[in-house]
Order: structure tokens, then sequence, then C-alpha cells
């Protein structure tokens, strides 16, 4: 597929896969696998969260440091960086920090892992709606105060997740009624007094293409999935999954899933009658499908390798 420019400059062209994982250093250290935005660098932070939703989350598992140190090793990080992610997830209240013996582990917390069940509906739900659109919209509309603006930073980062859109400072408006997760978002900020939310239709007389390309840059949406078509389609061929090692397919599964993570925040999920151009939305999530399913075993085989320290066996958490 050829590059797009949206202003005269040429458009950085994604990488594809296979050229990536052959470009292996002989350090056992890999340039990951994903389109990258010179915008969007890579934090390890948002890495660790990838991997405990995608490997540790539905197992119940908590697993040794050293191995998740060496898994971020692997992908570009140094030791000192894991270690200093891992201690502010813990700040964070997302990870929990236990010993055993000499040996340190690390496990989803309660917070976390209400975070990675909201995240998983929004994920694995996106551009796979086989319901008909009901019309209605979402308003939200807040004030929050300036003392509390660490609140309300969070309260914009969690809409756009969701598929809200700004239309002016303190008011966001999404596609679709989002009544349950809005309420559930407001009261976990605490911040819901300082919040109002209709749910609704527009006016007809309502220029809705405008009011949608003010909200959304659905330009730069439409070149993020060609993008990820790009460099992640080859991989729905059965001959180059078979040929992959469990290395291979533990960079491919994590770096998918972190690619696909950042649509929910810049994609409404626009209904196609409200679509204005021809967003490949459902061609990257069926993509995205097909090789998150399919690398499973292989990807989930080598993660649980390296996080066991030799002679120990992981611990569930109850």
């Amino acid at each position: 597929m050829p590059d797009r420019a949206t202003n005269g400059a040429a458009r950085p062209r994604a990488t594809g896969v296979g050229t990536v994982l052959d470009a292996a250093d002989r350090t056992g250290a890999t340039t990951l696998p994903m389109p990258r935005s010179p915008s969007e660098p890579l934090q390890p932070q948002d890495l660790l969260i990838t991997l405990f939703g995608a490997f540790v989350a539905r197992k119940h598992q908590a697993v040794w440091s050293g191995g998740l140190v060496d898994l971020l090793n692997q992908m570009g990080f140094s030791d000192g960086g894991a270690r200093i992610a891992l201690a502010r997830l813990v700040n964070r209240g997302l990870l929990k920090r236990q010993k055993r013996g000499r040996l340190v582990y690390y496990a989803v917390s309660p917070r976390l892992k209400r975070l990675l069940a909201e995240g998983d509906r929004r994920i694995f739900g996106l551009g796979m709606a086989v319901e008909r659109w009901d019309g209605r919209w979402t308003m939200l509309w807040h004030a929050i105060p300036e003392t509390r603006r660490v609140e309300r930073a969070r309260l914009g980062r969690r809409l756009r997740f969701l598929g809200f859109g700004s239309v002016q400072d303190g008011t966001w408006i999404s596609p679709h009624n989002r009544e349950r997760d809005v309420f559930e978002l407001l009261g976990d900020l605490g911040v819901a007094k300082h919040a109002g939310v209709l749910i609704g239709r527009p006016a007809k007389e309502l220029d809705l293409a405008a009011m949608i390309e003010r909200a959304w840059d659905l330009e730069d949406l439409d070149l993020r999935y060609e993008s990820f078509v790009e460099t992640y389609g080859t991989y729905c061929s059965k001959p180059i999954h078979d040929d992959l090692s469990d290395r291979d397919a533990f960079l491919v599964r994590t770096c998918i899933v972190h690619a696909f993570r950042r649509f929910p925040f810049v994609d409404p999920d626009l209904p196609d009658e409200l679509m204005v151009r021809n967003v490949p939305r459902r061609d990257s999530a069926e993509i995205f499908h097909d090789v998150y399913d399919r690398l499973e075993e292989p990807a989930q085989r080598y993660f649980d390798a390296r996080v066991t320290h030799a002679g120990t066996n992981n611990y569930k958490i109850l």
C-alpha cells in the first residue's frame, strides 16, 4: 500500500513484522514489530500493562520480576528502566509487589483488574459491532476545579479510550450510549458532582459531518489503520504462523495487542451510516483477532518460560 501524505511531507512507512524480526541483534534485543509514531514513543509502563493484560490477568498468577525485566530488555529497555517501570506501576496501585524468599513477584492489583476488564470490552469489541445503531449519542460536560486537575486529566484520557471526542473545553461526545461506562468512570474518579450527562439524538438540522470532523481526526485514523494492516496483515497466513519460533510469536502477539490498544483512544467506532471516509477498521479488527488467537499458545509458552524462575513455580494469588 503506498504511503500517503497529509501536508506535503512523506509519511514514515511502517516496517513489516518479518523484516523487523529478522533484524535481531546479537544480544537478543529486537526492534519491536509494530507501527511506530514519533509522537507516541513506546513506554515500559505501557508495555508492562500490555503483558499483564495479555499473559497474566486471565491466569491470576504472580510472575517473577527477573523474567519481566528480561522480556523488557529484549524489547529494547534497560534493566534499570524496566525495574523503575515496575516500581512506578506499584506506586500507581496497578501492580502488587510480593516477595517469596529472596525473589520478587508482581501480580495484577484489583484496580488494574477493573481497568483491564474495561479495556477488554472496548478493545475486543472495536470494529466488530453486529447490532444496528439506535441513533443515540452521549454528551458529557464537566467543570472540574483546578484543585483536581489530576482527576480531570485522567477523565479526559479515559473518555478518549471510550471513544469520546472533545468538541470544546469540558464537553465530550460519543456516537453511542455510554451511560453505564460514564457513570462508573465518574464514580471511580470521584468527580460525579462536577459533571453532567445526556443521552439522546441530535437535531436533524445539525451538520453531523462537521461535528464529527471537529471531534475526531478521521484522516489520521485512516492512516493509522492502513499502517496496521500493512504491518500485520501478512501474519494471517497459516504457513507464516507455523514458521514462527515461540519467541517471535510472543513478540508479534505482544506488539499487535499493544498497537491495537491505541485505536480506542482515537476511534469513536462510528456506525457505518456516519462514516465520512472508508476507514479500514473492520479489516484491522479481523487481522487483530486472527493473529491474537492463532499465536496464543506459542506466545504464552514463551512468556511462561521466561517469568518462571529456575527451581520455582509461579504461585497463585488468591
